[in-house]
Parts: structure tokens; sequence; C-alpha cells
């Protein structure tokens, strides 16, 4: 095993589970929580980079307000921005077009550069149509265009992309192979503003970039949330990391989710190591954060008192063989024919299953519901509010309380008649929010 590198060596790694497996069970599961230690204060932060997108389409004009709330968050993002952090404002329509600096660069945040970069946004203006894609590809090209004295990218790239409308002026593919071209570039937060916005492209883009998406409702909230996004991403010391889980000849990962603080299915983002090792996206992190993931092993079931290693998690820093490992944790299987043991589900593994079939059930819901599926959106949010009952997960039964009328907490409904777009879009954009089980 590589070893571990002196700064980041706070990592945690903890394994929750019940390892004992009825005789020929095959799927073994568990929680892992990777925590990030408080690193020293002499750690040096890899060079950053942030770029901010802004919809500059014609629909920003209505409301009124709605474009001149949308330059006073870039300025109060611009603001949170620390000195010496690389940064660029992009404005998007059916075209993407540099902002600041004009020329497709990334200036060094300084007063004067930020300064510049606000003078630059309150100039812009609302005109033609959507392209999403393109917005992308042009941070993509400017995150990529070297920030170092080397010539070469930050380490640390991050964007938040703001719109309100749908992605009317480009084809599907063009936006899904813009996103494909950017991923594991940089990370991307997605915000609509208003109801006029698709929360299905947002979180294409969010998911892929490994970033988040949610409504803004009120455009006079977007200061306050775009200065919450912009000091989060301040707060990130380390640059993207990997979990790398090896599973025993003939094991299988039916699938590896990270579960809190939000759900998001890394399953399909596995990139081989090796014969029986990958590794899957874990971001940007910061001091003192904590994620947890469920993982899922299908392997070859061995008799009765026997034991398996049935996977080894690391985090790791770098790609190969070459990589640093920063934690680890063993996830066990033991047969037994002891039904008291085997039968045990393990409240961690049960707690985030539950949370992430609650995801699922809202989204096919309001699907169904949009769809005329009066039956289907009731019975699925109908077990929507006994997930979150038994989650004690209040926001999202808030959430629920907007667009159904609920009758009693076992999963009886009605679906109301009249419901608000933005009472529907955030319980949907925040659907994979959880909360986490106490360790």
């Amino acid at each position: 095993m590589t070893p571990p590198r002196p700064d980041l060596a706070g990592f945690t790694i903890d394994v929750f589970q019940n390892e004992y497996l009825p005789a020929g069970s095959r799927d073994v599961n568990a929680i892992v929580t990777v925590t990030s230690g408080r690193h020293p204060a002499t750690l040096d932060t890899p060079p950053a980079a942030e770029i901010i997108i802004v919809d500059c389409s014609g629909s920003m004009n209505d409301p009124a307000d709605k474009m001149a709330e949308a330059k006073a968050a870039t300025a109060a993002a611009i603001d949170a921005i620390r000195d010496g952090v690389s940064f660029a404002v992009i404005a998007g329509n059916e075209k993407a077009r540099p902002v600041y600096p004009s020329d497709a660069s990334l200036a060094v945040a300084t007063p004067a550069t930020r300064d510049a970069a606000r003078q630059a946004v309150r100039g812009l203006q609302a005109d033609g149509g959507t392209a999403i894609g393109q917005w992308l590809l042009l941070a993509h090209q400017i995150f990529t265009s070297g920030t170092r004295d080397d010539g070469g990218p930050a380490p640390m790239r991050h964007a938040i992309l703001l719109t309100d409308g749908k992605n009317q002026h480009e084809t599907p593919e063009k936006l899904s192979g813009a996103i494909s071209w950017c991923e594991g570039t940089y990370r991307c937060d997605c915000r609509g503003v208003g109801t006029d916005w698709e929360v299905a492209e947002l979180r294409k883009v969010s998911t892929a970039l490994l970033g988040t998406v949610d409504i803004v409702a009120d455009p006079a909230g977007l200061a306050a949330d775009f200065t919450s996004l912009m000091r989060a991403a301040m707060s990130k010391e380390i640059s993207d990391v990997s979990l790398r889980v090896w599973t025993p000849q003939h094991g299988r990962i039916r699938f590896l989710k990270q579960v809190a603080p939000a759900v998001d299915d890394l399953t399909g983002r596995r990139v081989a190591t090796s014969a029986q090792s990958g590794d899957y996206p874990a971001g940007a992190w910061g001091p003192g954060e904590s994620r947890d993931y469920h993982l899922c092993v299908e392997v070859s079931p061995a008799g009765v008192g026997q034991e398996m290693l049935a996977a080894r998690v690391s985090l790791v820093a770098g790609a190969g063989a070459g990589a640093g490992v920063l934690g680890q944790g063993l996830v066990r299987a033991l047969w037994t024919d002891d039904e008291a043991l085997s039968t045990r589900i393990n409240p961690h593994v049960a707690h985030y299953t539950g949370q992430a079939e609650l995801a699922e059930v809202i989204q096919d819901g309001l699907q169904a519901r949009k769809e005329g599926d009066e039956d289907t959106a009731t019975a699925k949010l109908g077990r929507a509010v006994t997930l979150a009952s038994e989650a004690g997960h209040e926001e999202t039964a808030r959430l629920l309380a907007k667009v159904v009328e609920v009758v009693d907490a076992t999963g009886t409904v009605r679906l109301k008649k009249r419901v608000a777009d933005a009472d529907e879009m955030a319980l949907d954009t925040r659907s994979t929010k959880t909360v986490r089980t106490k360790k």
C-alpha cells in the first residue's frame, strides 16, 4: 500500500455493516463514512480557479429585477473570492462570451481585479436564447488554458452556473456532449432562478460535474446563495480525490452511492485501476468534512463459519498505482447459520437505503403527476411521506406537504389540485438531500 501523504493523513474511513450473512448469500452491504481531518495551518492550499456563469438570455428581463439581482449576486460571489485565486465571469445566451477578463483568460483575485470584474458585470444586458452546453465549453476552455507559473491548470476548479430557462437553442445531444467533455475537469454548482427552467437539465449538469442543484424562486435570494456557494468553494483545501474499491476475485460491485449529504449514484463513474479495483470520483474536500457512501458488493458465497474480505475501500489522491492512500476501511463477510445474527439489519444501512428510496419515489411521483397519472403519483408520494417520517426528514416532509394533503404518516395522501411551481420544483431539486444517521 502506498503510504499516506503526511499533510493529508488526517482522513478517516469508518465502516458500518452487519458482516453476518446467511448460508448461500452473496450480497454484502456497508455504509462507508469518510471524514477529512482538520489539517494543520501550514498546509498549502492548492491553487484554485473560479468561474461564474451568468444567464444573459432575453428571459432574464422578465421580471425586470431578475437581471439586476443576478448581477448583484455575481458581484457578491466575486467579493467572496480570496486573494490569489484565479477567476473569470462568463455571460451566456445562445453563445458564451467572456465578460471578465474579456480575452477568455483568468485574472488573479486582488482588490483591483475584483473591482474591475464588478464594473464589467454591471454592463451585462439580457438578450437572446439559451445554450448551456456552450457556456460549459467556454468554462472548460478557460479552466484548461493554464493558470500557474508552469502553464498548467489550477488543481481546484469550480464554477457556479445560473439560468432561468430551458436549454432551447441547442440539441440535447450537444448539451450531453458538452457535459461529457467537461466531466472530471471542474466542479459545477447549478442554480435555477424562477420556475421556467428544467430541473432534469440542471441535475444532469450538476451530477456529472460533482456539484449541487437548487432553486432560487425569488431573485432577491440570489446574492445570499451565491455568497454561500463561493464561501463553500473557498473552504476546500484538498483537490479532487477518489474512492478506490478493491473486491476479491469473482466479486462484483452492484452499486456505490454517496448517500450523505446528498444521494448521488457513482456506480457508472468507475475507472478501472486493475482487474479487481476501480476508482470513483469523490471531489474536493474541506477541513472536517464528512460524507457517507453505501457500497453493495456481490461475492461468491463461502461455507458456514468462513470469513472473507468482501471489499477494501481506500481514499486516494492521484491516479494509477502511484496514487497516495489517505485512508482505508475494510468490508467483511462472515457466513453463519445463526438466524439471529444474519437477520440483523444494520441501522446505518437501513437508514440510507430508505433515504435513497425516498429520493427515487419523490422524483417518480412528480413525473407521474406531470404526466397525469394520479394513481401512480399518489402511491409514490404517499410512500415518500412514510419514508420521510421514518427517517425524521422534517424538511422533506414540509416540502411534501405543499404538494399532497397528508391524511396520516402511514402514507395515505391526496394530491393537491393546485400546487405552486416553485414548491414542486423545490421538492424535486431537494429530493436527494439526506439527513445523517447518528454514528
